[in-house]
């Protein structure tokens, strides 16, 4: 048998486990509520957690709740996500006869399309795409690591998790002596003269190909960033390989103790974080302009196990779900699982395209380029058109579900990865 050729096409309907699609389905929601606060163009933003520094009371609860419960832990979630899907993909294509190699091959052409996906995404709609990004940290991770031992995924994760700790207790160290220079010092204003947030020209350009520059500029940065300096994608690729070795969100019931404990450590420690952060950002404590360049770091490090506890807790929430089916697995989401775990699993298998409509939805609305109305909203009304963008996916999705069609983006990457499907040959008729 060649090496590059595969004995299998993509999963099918009746193979797919409840867990995975629940928490891509719910964390679509998340996303769209994180990233939408950066179509709030024409305002003062805190550089550090990207919201208008100004605003009603209203305001200021939704930028407290976006803050604690959703910025910095939905990317690491999703890492995990991609990470997974990826062992899924791997065995089931090794444990159809493919050859290991061929398999891996396709995961990295997989990673490839997901990059360029994410520079066209980038270029014509979202500065902040992360397709890119999962694209870039899967090639590199798939390639270093996707063979090894067990015990070394685990030991790479604490490194890089060590890493990044260490990092962080520097961060909070050096914010407390700088918290200590005057606001009117040289040093402290040099400090604030280099504070720049995320840049929103390309959303408050007039000018759609002005503003594809100025995206694709603060994409690459990003997607390095993200993806590899940040260090908590690495961190979630290596642990969804050692979970997907043991098919822990597909089997659920067979790892409770261990998605309660990561569920209850990790939401704790992902909640209580960036309290420090939302409190500032409210005005309940003051932490010097030139000082709160710590929460950023203690953003990321916390996040990391938000992201954590989050899957876990899908992971829980699968296994009820789960639990309610009954006799042979059906295709019909909404009989055997209820409308609303339907609804949600009905975009998650399609969450690359639900990911891509949030922005069709967002950007030719929100930018400047478009219509402009990110300018006229604050963050509780985006936070309000934040959830109605995913209503609107839901809705997309559970349409293309009860019709029996794919997301047309999956739908994409998989011929693009797998190639035009056989023709099977016509039956012969009896007598000819």
């Amino acid at each position: 048998m060649s090496t590059t050729a595969l004995t299998r096409g993509p999963v099918q309907a009746a193979e797919r486990s409840p867990a995975p699609d629940l928490a891509r389905g719910f964390m679509l929601l998340l996303i769209a509520i994180a990233n939408t606060p950066y179509y709030l163009w024409g305002r003062e933003t805190n550089p550090w957690v990207s919201h208008p520094v100004d605003g009603s009371a209203l305001d200021k609860v939704a930028d407290f709740l976006i803050i604690v419960f959703v910025d910095m832990r939905t990317y690491p979630m999703f890492a995990f996500l991609f990470g997974y899907g990826m062992m899924q993909l791997y065995n089931r294509q090794v444990s159809s006869g493919t050859p290991e190699v061929a398999a891996r091959k396709l995961l990295q052409k997989r990673n490839w399309l997901l990059l360029a996906f994410g520079f066209v995404h980038a270029a014509l709609l979202w500065m902040g795409d992360v397709l890119g990004a999962y694209g870039l940290a899967g090639l590199l991770m798939v390639w270093l690591f996707f063979e090894v031992k067990d015990r070394t995924l685990l030991v790479w994760t604490w490194v890089f998790g060590g890493l990044l700790a260490i990092g962080t207790v520097f961060a909070v160290i050096g914010s407390y002596f700088t918290a200590q220079i005057p606001a009117d010092d040289p040093i402290a204003r040099s400090i604030l003269a280099d504070t720049t947030g995320p840049s929103t020209e390309s959303m408050e350009s007039t000018s759609y190909l002005a503003s594809i520059f100025e995206r694709l500029g603060f994409w690459v940065f990003g997607t390095v960033g993200q993806g590899l300096l940040f260090l908590v994608v690495p961190m979630m690729l290596l642990l969804a390989f050692w979970a997907g070795r043991r098919r822990i969100l597909e089997n659920p019931g067979e790892h409770l103790p261990l998605l309660r404990r990561v569920a209850a450590v990790g939401i704790a420690i992902g909640w209580l974080g960036p309290l420090p952060s939302a409190l500032d950002h409210v005005g309940a404590i003051a932490v010097p302009d030139h000082a709160a360049w710590v929460f950023l770091p203690v953003q990321i490090l916390t996040g990391f196990f938000g992201g954590l506890g989050y899957v876990a807790l899908f992971g829980l929430i699968g296994h009820r779900v789960a639990l309610r089916r009954s006799g042979a697995p059906s295709n019909n989401l909404f009989t055997t699982d209820g409308p609303f775990a339907g609804a949600v699993q009905a975009v998650g298998k399609r969450s690359l395209t639900s990911y891509l409509l949030q922005s069709v939805l967002c950007a030719p609305i929100l930018a400047a380029w478009g219509f402009g109305l990110g300018q006229y909203l604050s963050s509780w009304s985006m936070l309000l058109f934040a959830v109605g963008v995913w209503a609107l996916t839901v809705a997309f999705a559970v349409w293309q579900e009860r019709t029996g069609r794919r997301g047309p983006a999956e739908v994409a990457l998989r011929r693009l990865v797998y190639g035009r499907p056989a023709q099977r040959p016509a039956p012969v008729q009896p007598g000819a």
